[in-house]
């Protein structure tokens, strides 16, 4: 059974070593600070933590794959041997085959496997689970998502399975923000029940403080925790199983009043 299948949502926490994400850019960027933000969101219940070091909002600077590592490689390392499930970030088959020898047990590849044609052997050799996300390089206003998830997917699945990734192994994310209109960002949310259903395998659902909020609520990205804890309870209603998200606490604190409810019935 795949590990984020159970039944259980897992809140992934997000920790930043960059000094341009678009939410937290900088706080985070010396391996000390990461290292203690880290250990407060597992202290705030974190499930597990997704370390990336090159940040993916639109605009970014790339990073060269060994500096990505040398960013990683302190902080996951701590991490692992603290005894925490570690994910890591990256679309570089090099960075992850590092952070898997440091421990790191899952890869999120936000490029789905298909930007690195060495990213599914590494994984595939490695036993470890990988999320793959689903992104386009233009944005199309015309664009049929479902049709363009199913184009995507069944590509990224096609190179998991030549590759000998365990079909147990895969989470799949929509993607929200990533290539899409605002309006295709909430059609993402509204669908993901469809995604799941037309795989079979959990879904990631990732919209902590997005653009989303900012253009439907007119809110600044520290005044978006409501919209992202209301979007990501509908997305678990639809069966999302993996919650990626930078306000921990407050997650773990919604769910739990979330089952207590579902309890009563």
């Amino acid at each position: 059974m795949n590990r984020f299948g159970n039944g259980q949502v897992a809140v992934m926490g997000i920790v930043n070593i960059t000094p341009d994400s678009f939410s937290d850019g900088g706080r985070f960027f010396r391996p000390e600070a990461a290292l203690a933000h880290g250990r407060a969101l597992v202290a705030d219940g974190a499930d597990l933590l997704d370390v990336g070091a090159e940040s993916t909002r639109p605009g970014f600077v790339p990073v060269a794959a060994e500096e990505e590592w040398a960013r990683l490689a302190p902080v996951v390392g701590q991490l692992v041997e603290d005894g925490v499930t570690v994910s890591v970030d990256t679309t570089k088959a090099f960075v992850a085959k590092r952070a898997l020898e440091a421990g790191a047990s899952v890869i999120n590849d936000v490029w789905g496997l298909q930007a690195d044609p060495d990213m599914a052997s590494v994984v595939a050799d490695s036993g470890a689970t990988v999320v793959v996300m689903h992104n386009r390089h233009d944005v199309d206003e015309a664009l049929d998502l479902r049709a363009d998830w199913r184009r995507f997917f069944d590509r990224s699945l096609e190179l998991a399975e030549k590759a000998g990734i365990m079909r147990d192994r895969i989470v799949l994310d929509p993607g929200v923000g990533f290539g899409k209109t605002q309006v295709q960002n909430v059609e993402a949310v509204a669908r993901l029940g469809d995604l799941r259903t037309e795989y079979g395998l959990p879904v990631l659902l990732g919209v902590s403080r997005k653009s989303m909020f900012g253009h439907f609520l007119g809110r600044a990205a520290s005044e978006r925790l409501a919209g992202t804890l209301a979007t990501h309870l509908y997305g678990v209603e639809q069966g999302a199983a993996v919650l990626r998200v930078h306000d921990v606490r407050e997650h773990v604190d919604a769910l739990k009043m979330r089952q207590i409810l579902k309890d009563v019935r």
